[in-house]
């Protein structure tokens, strides 16, 4: 319903004078309000218009001259596109693909890990048995294989690097009493080396899938940060995976989110006429495993719903905060109290009444932020602009300043040639002008210059070889 500037100048150059008498053709209703507002040009919209404007669309190349069908088509293509574009705001930081890649790659790192640490303790067990008894984890347990080595060599003297793997002295000094009272077999020097680098790279893949983790929670704090404080981070990655995209999941309701994952029992119990499924991937939700056995299916369902307001308000908000997600489990958690203890909740209404003041609060703060960041990196890109100015005034002076000295010999050439000439004019002139002008430049006792002493110097000596040679020639 806005009246763009081109829109009008071209209304204002083709409408008639008479404008009240015209009557204007438009699509949109609330854009011939703002046109009948502004110009005072009635407009009507509906019923015989859309016809006629469909019938304009589909002959346009005919009736403008020099538009064929294909450049039409491919103008209507790019206008669709530009208009897609100006709608969906595209935000690289609000994009959930990386967190659908991030939550299958630690789902296979998991498997993987444990895979191979049960290889490790089969590998090192036939040494050390007695050590997987004493260390359960995994990552620790392939820590320790990397660090023993040997059993006969472990002493007193290594104790301390034990207990800072373990984190825990009494395990330090049983895991040192096994060693040397163990029932393993003695290893080779070769098959150690192996089984210690086989460790290492076990230790190394848990430590980049803990790294992992962490990434998968600040990006899951950027995308969807409500769904993420009401349900966990690696469920919340789950249900945004299963679904495809947060996008779906907002468009999924909250009976098909509560059995999301558990697709497969569904439809065997539909096949089969039996109990459906009361939960899927929320099962692995806290709020799941710490209700009674009877209220288990009505706090999923609860789950199920907080969730699908979550994600909704993650998917469709400008400046996404964690507000509502808390206070989405706030209500999660008085449901919870409300089922054991019969302790009445909070109404709805009252608790989104609330988080919507928080949220205002958040997002004026992080505009604020926001405002700030800009700010600096303009100034930033103006300095960086100053200085690349300042630079190229520089060079340029230091340019003109080297044509300058390229310059200054030449012309320094072109006087000493112009003074060749005069040296050798100066013989042909008479010698009374000449002892004319030495008896006036004397009265005036005024320094010649340089140049004119070496001209006077040169004529004085031509004429004392005159001289020589009109005596020589009176002589013969």
């Amino acid at each position: 319903g806005v009246l763009h500037e081109d829109l009008r100048l071209l209304l204002d150059t083709h409408l008639p004078a008479k404008r009240k008498k015209a009557l204007l053709g438009v699509a949109d209703a609330k854009l011939g309000a703002a046109i009948l507002e502004e110009l005072g040009c009635p407009c009507q919209s509906g019923g015989v218009v859309a016809e006629i404007l469909r019938g304009i669309r589909l002959h346009f190349h005919t009736l403008v001259k020099g538009l064929t069908a294909q450049s039409a088509s491919k103008a209507q293509l790019g206008l669709g596109h530009s208009y897609s574009r100006a709608k969906v705001k595209f935000n690289v930081n609000r994009v959930d693909n990386m967190i659908i890649q991030s939550i299958s790659l630690l789902d296979q790192l998991d498997k993987d890990i444990n895979t191979f640490s049960m290889r490790v303790r089969e590998w090192y067990g036939y040494h050390f048995p007695e050590l997987i008894k004493i260390v359960s984890e995994n990552a620790t347990y392939c820590r320790l294989a990397k660090f023993i080595g040997n059993r006969k060599e472990l002493s007193e003297e290594s104790l301390e690097g034990l207990e800072e793997i373990v984190m825990d002295s009494a395990k330090a000094q049983a895991i040192l009493e096994a060693s040397r009272s163990s029932m393993g077999m003695d290893i080779s020097p070769i098959d150690l080396i192996n089984i210690e680098s086989f460790s290492s790279r076990v230790v190394s893949l848990s430590e980049y899938r803990r790294g992992l983790q962490e990434y998968l929670r600040s990006k899951m704090s950027q995308v969807a940060p409500s769904l993420s404080a009401l349900i966990g981070e690696v469920v919340g990655a789950r249900l945004i995976s299963h679904a495809g995209s947060l996008t779906n999941l907002a468009k999924y309701p909250a009976s098909t989110v509560q059995i999301l994952g558990a697709e497969k029992a569904l439809f065997r119990a539909l096949k089969t006429r039996g109990n459906t499924p009361k939960y899927g991937l929320i099962f692995h939700s806290t709020f799941i495993g710490r209700a009674a056995a009877k209220n288990k299916g009505r706090i999923s369902r609860y789950l199920a719903n907080k969730c699908t307001i979550a994600s909704r308000i993650d998917c469709f908000s400008e400046v996404p905060t964690s507000v509502f997600g808390d206070k989405l489990r706030e209500q999660v958690e008085e449901r919870l109290a409300f089922y054991e203890t019969g302790e009445p909740p909070r109404k709805n209404l009252d608790v989104m009444k609330e988080a919507v003041v928080e949220a205002r609060e958040v997002v004026a703060e992080v505009r604020k932020k926001q405002e700030k960041k800009e700010k600096k990196r303009k100034k930033r890109e103006k300095r960086r602009l100053e200085a690349l100015a300042a630079a190229a005034e520089d060079m340029e002076n230091s340019v003109l300043e080297t044509q300058e000295s390229e310059t200054e010999p030449k012309k320094k050439k072109k006087k000493k040639k112009q003074q060749e000439p005069e040296l050798e004019e100066a013989p042909e002139l008479e010698e009374n002008g000449l002892e004319e002008e030495e008896e006036e430049e004397e009265e005036e006792e005024e320094p010649l210059p340089k140049k004119r002493k070496l001209g006077t110097e040169t004529v004085q000596s031509d004429k004392k070889k005159k001289k020589k040679k009109a005596a020589k020639e009176a002589e013969d």
